[in-house]
């Protein structure tokens, strides 16, 4: 099982990848409050997905978050690091994921 502190720490590595292509993802029209809940460790963190970056990444929950995601501690981390096919995680209902269907389309090219 990976730590609060890993996850913390895959979620900020994605935010850093997502700002080195921000130029290339600026044409995804998407800005959206997140939430990714980490089911086993009963940990979340909370921030905005905005013009193709992750920004005010923090710890805790937004029970009004736009997008919420949902999954292990492990599944997470793998996600993350691109381990982890998210059609195939969500398939397999590893990873569960709300959202309007046009802003799953959306997120997973970010992904």
């Amino acid at each position: 099982m990976a730590s609060v502190d890993e996850c913390r720490q895959a979620l900020q590595d994605l935010a850093a990848r997502l700002d080195r292509h921000a130029d290339m993802q600026e044409r995804i029209d998407l800005d959206r409050t997140l939430a990714c809940r980490v089911t086993d460790l009963d940990t979340a963190f909370h921030g905005r997905l905005t013009g193709g970056r992750l920004v005010d990444l923090t710890d805790g929950d937004d029970p009004k978050a736009k997008i919420a995601l949902s999954t292990t501690s492990d599944d997470l981390v793998a996600l993350l690091r691109g381990e982890l096919d998210v059609t195939k995680a969500v398939a397999a209902r590893r990873v569960s994921i709300k959202a309007n269907p046009f802003d799953l389309m959306k997120l997973r090219k970010l992904l």
